[in-house]
């Protein structure tokens, strides 16, 4: 269980209350993270502030001081500057949530299995992995149902399952390993930057190139922490990012655009073509259900709102996903067409520039 899938740590129960906390009696690990080797010392509030995503640094310090945040198994003070190699916990003074995850009869678009691995094609709307809000009903909990019959496939045992994720409302490719063996392999792919991975996104405004890339740290905004924000490479601030994009299809207002990661990062493509100022059609988080291009006609306001209805998520899909098999060592690619809200959406932009004499195709 990773810091992504957690809740904030203070929400279900009550803010600690001076040191009362770490006396009550046991306490119970709910986070628990080892600090990087190539980490500079930071002090703990700022380092866990930056791991989990749905707490404030004013309760990661609240929690300090109730003792909650130990270092090597002894509680800290929010002052206290983490080491490389250093493990880092959240002690609280309830159990934890149980995220045993149960296989559920859910429906997948297996598009690819073998003995190794599946590839499936997410629909949006589904939460890939349980966490906050969502302990069940979830892409992995479907895996389980769909693997039940196979011994060897415990879908509780991380060395095994999901490979890498996407977000709820986007769409598209994902590989799941099914023996600890493919998931090191692909997990090293992943980690290598030798596999092909593309998007395609419906996004506001023109772009001045056909092709360019975008290179900017991504870590938390620390206004909304639901939200990821772009800071200047190479700062301390966030993890290196960088996405490539080629525009193909040109709607005057909107534009149609190929994204291929280089790296992974948490809302990456969301982000960055915010950054740009190029939100997604559609993404609430990063400013995309406004009209943010266009006319100021009331029948252009109704075509953008019934495009909203007709796609109700960030307009983005995984297309394409490639690897090396780690048993056969061939390659392998996968491509997804674009489902069917936003393949309706892009021919409703695309009809409607057409009308108005303005597109450009590529």
């Amino acid at each position: 269980m990773t810091f992504d899938d957690e809740i904030d740590y203070l929400e279900p129960g009550q803010e600690p209350d001076g040191d009362a906390g770490a006396e009550q009696g046991q306490l119970y690990e709910h986070f628990r993270v080892e600090v990087d080797r190539g980490q500079a010392p930071v002090r703990v509030d700022k380092f866990l502030f930056e791991k989990l995503q749905h707490s404030s640094r004013n309760r990661i310090q609240k929690a300090a001081d109730a003792g909650f945040v130990h270092v090597g198994g002894r509680p800290v003070k929010s002052s206290y500057k983490v080491r490389p190699g250093e493990v880092v916990t959240l002690m609280l003074d309830r159990p934890h949530y149980d995220t045993t995850i149960e296989p559920e009869d859910i429906p997948l678009d297996v598009v690819y299995e073998d003995d190794d691995l599946m590839v499936i094609n997410k629909p949006a709307g589904l939460v890939v992995h349980p966490g906050c809000g969502n302990f069940s009903g979830t892409l992995v909990n479907a895996v389980a149902w769909h693997l039940r019959g196979l011994d060897s496939y415990d879908p509780n045992d991380p060395q095994v399952g999901l490979v890498h994720r996407i977000d709820k409302d986007t769409s598209g490719l994902l590989v799941v390993a099914k023996t600890p063996e493919a998931k090191t392999s692909l997990g090293a792919q992943f980690y290598n930057k030798t596999t092909h991975r593309s998007y395609n996104a419906l996004v506001w405004g023109n772009f001045t190139a056909d092709t360019g890339t975008i290179e900017g740290n991504i870590g938390r905004d620390p206004k909304d922490r639901l939200r990821m924000a772009v800071f200047p490479p190479g700062s301390e601030v966030g993890k290196a990012a960088v996405t490539h994009w080629r525009v193909m299809e040109r709607f005057g207002y909107v534009t149609l655009v190929e994204c291929i990661l280089e790296t992974g990062r948490t809302h990456q493509i969301r982000a960055h073509m915010r950054h740009e100022g190029h939100p997604l059609f559609g993404d609430e988080r990063y400013g995309g259900t406004e009209i943010l291009r266009g006319e100021r006609t009331g029948s252009y306001r109704q075509f953008v709102a019934n495009g909203f209805k007709l796609c109700p998520r960030q307009a983005l899909h995984a297309r394409t996903l490639g690897f090396v098999h780690p048993r056969t060592g061939r390659q392998m690619d996968f491509t997804s067409k674009l489902p069917a809200d936003m393949e309706q959406l892009v021919d409703r932009w695309r009809r409607y520039m057409n009308a108005n004499n303005d597109i450009t195709t590529i």
